[in-house]
């Protein structure tokens, strides 16, 4: 018989907490973000590091979920860090913890391979329940950057330039699915009818477009995507 909850108590996990690693080279700023974060039954930070160099060193010598970076840092910035440990720790989510609300960090933010943009001026509110989309492979975007988001979408069709171009084609896609699924090259070009040489030909297509590596790394995009289920 489960206990009920009395008003203000909080559901107990029998999952392991969320492990994270804190980056930013302010030591009061870290104190008050591990304050929020290890205040939850479902998170804990396991490191810190005062740049983003440190926060490579840690991301790789720690076993963590999850990484906690601020833009703006010595040696290496949160933007960098999170490029480098997207490609050293692709199973690695990442989110950028800031002060500065500006577009072009928030993009850069995406393309360095971050899934939320988080704003310290609200992060007591929005920081916790970010960490948890992040390790559920869902982004997490702040209302400014929703606003942007459409803004540029819209900026675009009044310059006549519509939709970005999709990023694979339909051909692409339709391996991408199957490779995430598991398939060979052989079952794929006998589902698709076509060589088994070929099948590689696209799947080394879609590393090079996409940036990545092998075969986790284009699992983990899929998912994203919405070609097949986590």
């Amino acid at each position: 018989m489960s206990t009920p909850l009395t008003p203000g108590s909080r559901p107990t996990t029998t999952r392991p907490p969320i492990r994270v690693l804190l980056a930013d080279d302010h030591t009061l700023v870290r104190r008050g973000v591990r304050l929020i974060l290890d205040g939850e039954p479902d998170l804990t930070v396991v490191a810190e590091a005062g740049d983003g160099a440190e926060a490579v060193a840690r991301a790789r010598d720690t076993d963590v979920d999850l990484a906690v970076l601020d833009v703006a840092m010595p040696r290496m910035t949160g933007l960098q860090a999170a490029r480098e440990l997207s490609r050293r720790l692709p199973a690695l989510h990442i989110l950028i913890l800031t002060m500065y609300d500006n577009e072009e960090y928030f993009f850069e933010a995406l393309r360095a391979g971050a899934s939320g943009y988080v704003l310290k001026s609200v992060a007591d509110r929005d920081l916790v329940e970010a960490c948890r989309a992040a390790v559920r492979d869902e982004p997490f975007i702040y209302p400014g950057a929703e606003r942007a988001l459409v803004r540029s979408y819209l900026e675009r069709l009044h310059r006549g330039d519509g939709l970005p171009e999709r990023a694979i084609t339909e051909r692409e896609e339709e391996i991408l699915k199957l490779v995430a699924e598991g398939h060979t090259s052989k079952e794929i070009g006998e589902l698709l009818f076509i060589s088994a040489k070929t099948v590689e030909r696209h799947r080394a297509n879609l590393l090079q477009k996409l940036g990545m590596r092998d075969r986790l790394e284009l699992t983990r995009y899929a998912i994203r995507a919405g070609l097949i289920e986590a």
